[in-house]
């Protein structure tokens, strides 16, 4: 795996530590600020609302950038506003420059999730893409507390001022290692061998080579397999995400852990998103089925236990960790898949996976944080995790069954 690619993972690993770092940071803020804690809580929401619009967006008006300067521009504006964040004593400011922020993070992770995947060459989207995700999975790991351990020693600014300085060295790697226009080099079953090359109007055909190329990958949207395979990553993401924005109630009310307690788990969980990312990358190239349909049973089987043993201590320690490791290994396979799926669609692919984890990232917390205002509990987050995975399970059959009912006609 060239070397250029790990440096684009710890360009992620900064974004992944940007994006989840407030949750330590949220009450620093609000007083040096002086506004309240909800409303220091629209930082988080700005931020995934604006990787939500940016991913497609950006990619779009990047479009007929070279990758290596698209790179560079989202991720030289990332550097740029979380200094002004670092400096600013305006919260409209930093509302701003979170926006901004998100939409330069969601930039680069589309450019980058292209790159990374040309780069690898033929067979190897899979082990590319995992290690990018694994940027945001060690971002949950060593990043998060990290950035809650400065916020408490030398104040929240300094979080902000590490995630620019952490993002130098992938600047000034990816001047200099990633080649202006990486060669997209499409796989044996991507070309128009495919079936789906003469029968699928969505799929691009040679005739489409004069329309404008952002117009022409857009049309990769119309193939029903490839919108499958984005809404099964968002309800697996989603899922992911319900359970982790509220992991420390989970664990401090149900499971009796005290405070000091709760990094270590969200840790745990973090190895474990390592481990299921890293799996994952070794199996979504060739052989994803092996791993989509025995570890999505297991994903949503392994929620309604945690759902039913919150209240052991034991269990959950177990089972956070193990959740962990198959939602990531799920999840990021599905999103391989995606890349894949978006086969005529090299540039645009990376922001359709983006989006689809984004809108899962949103989704999912909004839902266990609905869960717990109607008084369902701690627990209810659990629940809600588990019925994502398995609406998942029913899309993905559905969609099956479609196929073969097609085939068979």
């Amino acid at each position: 795996m060239p070397i250029a690619i790990y440096m684009l993972g710890l360009a992620v690993f900064a974004q992944g530590t940007s994006e989840f770092m407030l949750s330590g940071l949220v009450p620093g803020i609000a007083r040096d600020l002086h506004v309240s804690v909800p409303a220091t809580g629209a930082l988080t929401s700005a931020f995934a609302v604006g990787m939500i619009v940016g991913a497609p967006l950006t990619a779009v008006l990047g479009f007929r950038w070279p990758r290596r300067r698209a790179l560079l521009v989202f991720l030289t504006v990332f550097v740029v506003v979380h200094v002004v964040g670092a400096v600013t004593t305006s919260f409209g400011v930093l509302l701003a420059a979170r926006v901004a922020g998100a939409l330069a993070n969601a930039g680069f992770l589309a450019v980058g999730l292209a790159t990374a995947t040309a780069m690898a060459g033929p067979g190897a989207k899979g082990r590319a893409a995992s290690v990018l995700l694994g940027g945001i999975t060690l971002a949950c790991v060593a990043g998060v507390p990290a950035g809650a351990v400065l916020g408490q020693v030398w104040g929240w600014r300094s979080a902000f001022w590490a995630v620019a300085i952490v993002s130098v060295p992938a600047v000034i790697a990816i001047a200099v290692a990633i080649p202006t226009t990486p060669t997209v080099t499409p796989l044996p079953s991507e070309t128009a061998t495919r079936p789906e090359a003469a029968t699928n109007p969505g799929t691009a055909m040679p005739s489409e080579a004069a329309m404008p190329g952002a117009r022409r990958e857009l049309r990769a949207l119309r193939r029903p397999r490839l919108l499958v395979t984005l809404v099964l990553g968002a309800l697996v993401n989603g899922a992911t995400f319900c359970t982790f924005t509220f992991l420390a109630p989970v664990v401090t009310e149900v499971a009796g852990y005290g405070p000091r307690w709760v990094p270590v788990l969200l840790a745990i969980f973090g190895l474990g998103s390592f481990a299921g990312v890293t799996i994952g990358g070794r199996m979504a190239d060739r052989r994803p089925m092996r791993l989509l349909v025995p570890g999505g049973l297991a994903l949503t089987a392994g929620w309604v236990a945690f759902g039913m043993v919150a209240g052991d201590p034991a269990a959950v320690l177990v089972l956070v960790f193990v959740q962990g490791t198959l939602s990531f290994a799920v999840g990021s396979t599905l999103i391989t898949r995606a890349l894949y799926e978006a086969y005529d669609a090299p540039s645009l692919g990376g922001s359709f996976a983006t989006a689809a984890l984004n809108v899962g990232a949103t989704a999912g917390p909004l839902l266990g944080g609905a869960a717990i205002g109607a008084g369902l509990g701690y627990r209810s987050p659990l629940w809600v995790s588990a019925l994502l995975v398995a609406l998942a399970l029913a899309v993905a059959g559905a969609e099956w069954k479609g196929t073969r009912t097609t085939a068979k006609a």
